[in-house]
């Protein structure tokens, strides 16, 4: 009994003495002030104790234990760091910090937070960094503001070496909106599985949750549907100009969908009709109303074709694409276009998109179409995107539908920024990177509240870009600006105080690789200044 006492008061001061030798050699840094970060979208809160949390060896990452899906989160933050530093985090489940070194925290929130399902608190001390969410989608957004308050380095292979300094403070975060996304065109020219995924990667560093493909139009068919093979074998094998074209095998498909989920990213398919069809009418000749198969187009001329309404085979034609792609879409949307049907008469379209709306419901989905269907009957069950004519998009709010909000002169992301803009349409105007930031979805049109409001996209159509470079120059920067437009209040939103966050974005692009515009009514500048030259003192000498 005495000599365990001899024992235990023994470690103890050999413990002591090792604590004490290790604050005396202890590195120290100096303090950082979080409000300078450059976050993008701009959070909710920020409160800055200028203070520093050191990111070493010794880092412990631990997580509530049995919540799988919160580990998974831990996991990936592990992983950003290991990708960053070369350096394995082990992560831990319990909820006890680790008695020596720094550590993250990753918990569920508590009732009292008060976090909505998608938002998360990051309370950030010397020695413990908590981050708090109700959902795994909060925790993994918490990790985006995480990222961007490390070095643009993080996002490059060994870009980082330990220690790796993070400012100290608190972030409360929340989206207002919650639909926040981007419309990739892959009809006018088509893009592969790699880079529809590194879109998916740039929408979830800013927080963005829904990436809607346009999988059909005239100049190509790019979903395979196993009961119409031929829309892919015929209608996908061109494009805009006469390139070879392509399509996604139901696969593919798959995968993006499954890429897209593990970043908390809704695919929204869409499959434009009765217009914009001209690639299926040339697949199959029972869908015009004169039997005959179209030719193939590879133009870029809109408003002439039309699907033939009054032809049972249609809406036969119409249920099985809805049902075969609606089967490996576990998102609740379907987008059946509806936009500019020029060649289609209005009683035969509004009888159309009746119908194709009753089949987008017979198959579970929530039917999404562009504003022109809110000449149809919908009602509060249904969404409607708007890109222009005002009138309609109140037309649609007064039946009771949500919107999405994709004005085509502050929105598009295909429409140039200025005059010798390389790639870009101009029928919308221009749009440099303060346009596409100075709007709200409230104050658009008038007669439109909060309420009607589901979320904002910026659609990119894809009749003047062919590559991952052409996609990246006519998103960037703007998209960052949709993305704080669906995220951030719009009292807390000023386009001279944006700029300036905007312009410390520029090494973090560089670092992704991304081809991206310098407009010049951005102070584009290096990251601020704590994160470079940082001095190092050892207090205690050796």
């Amino acid at each position: 009994m005495i000599m365990d006492l001899r024992n235990s008061v023994l470690t103890t001061f050999l413990l002591g003495v090792l604590m004490l030798t290790t604050s005396s050699c202890k590195e120290t840094y100096p303090p950082t002030d979080m409000t300078r970060n450059s976050i993008i979208p701009k959070p909710q809160s920020v409160v800055a104790t200028n203070q520093t949390f050191v990111v070493d060896e010794g880092l412990s990452i631990r997580v509530e234990e049995g919540h799988e899906a919160f580990k998974k989160e831990a996991l990936r933050l592990a992983g950003i760091l290991k990708n960053a530093t070369g350096v394995g985090f082990e992560v831990e489940e319990g909820d006890k910090a680790a008695w020596f070194g720094n550590t993250i925290l990753i918990n569920q929130s508590k009732a009292d937070q008060n976090l909505p399902p998608s938002g998360y608190e990051l309370d950030i001390k010397e020695n413990l960094l908590t981050l708090t969410a109700s959902s795994s989608e909060g925790l993994f957004y918490g990790i985006q503001t995480l990222r961007q308050l490390l070095t643009a380095q993080v996002e490059q292979a060994g870009g980082l070496q330990l220690p790796v300094l993070i400012p100290t403070g608190t972030i409360r975060d929340w989206p207002q909106y919650e639909y926040r996304g981007m419309m990739l065109d892959v009809a006018r020219h088509f893009f592969d599985v790699p880079t529809v995924k590194r879109v998916i990667d740039y929408l979830a560093l800013y927080k963005m949750n829904t990436l809607h493909l346009h999988l059909s139009d005239d100049q190509g068919w790019r979903i395979e549907i196993e009961s119409w093979p031929n829309l892919t074998t015929h209608g996908g094998s061109t494009e805009v100009g006469g390139g070879e074209g392509g399509f996604f095998t139901k696969e593919d498909y798959k995968e993006i969908v499954a890429y897209a989920g593990d970043k908390h990213i809704t695919i929204v398919p869409e499959i434009d009709m009765p217009g914009h069809t001209n690639a299926a009418l040339a697949s199959y000749p029972e869908l015009n109303c004169d039997g005959k198969a179209t030719e193939l187009y590879a133009g870029t001329k809109v408003g002439f074709s039309t699907l033939c309404t009054d032809k049972e085979v249609v809406y036969e034609f119409v249920d099985d694409v809805i049902r075969e792609i609606s089967e490996i879409t576990p998102g609740p949307y379907f987008h059946i276009g509806g936009d500019e049907s020029h060649s289609t008469e209005q009683e035969d379209y509004e009888y159309f998109m009746n119908r194709a709306r009753e089949i987008v419901k017979s198959h579970g989905k929530t039917m999404i179409g562009w504003v022109e269907v809110a000449h149809a009957g919908i009602d509060e069950t249904d969404i409607v995107q708007f890109w222009a004519k005002e009138k309609n998009a109140l037309q649609g709010a007064k039946k009771g539908a949500k919107l999405i909000m994709s004005p085509s002169k502050h929105a598009y992301l295909d429409i140039k920024y200025n005059e010798d803009s390389p790639l870009g349409l101009t029928w919308a105007g221009l749009t440099e990177v303060d346009d596409a930031y100075n709007w709200d979805p409230v104050t658009l049109v008038e007669g439109i509240e909060k309420v009607d409001v589901l979320g904002v996209e910026a659609p990119l159509w894809a009749e003047t870009i062919e590559t991952l470079d052409d996609i990246e120059y006519l998103m960037f920067p703007r998209i960052l600006g949709i993305a704080e437009i669906g995220w951030t209040v719009r009292e807390d939103r000023r386009w001279d105080e944006y700029r300036v966050r905007l312009g410390q974005h520029r090494d973090r692009m560089k670092a992704m690789g991304i081809d991206f515009y310098e407009s010049p009514l951005v102070p584009w500048q290096e990251e601020a200044s704590f994160f470079m030259d940082i001095e190092m003192t050892d207090e205690g000498g050796e």
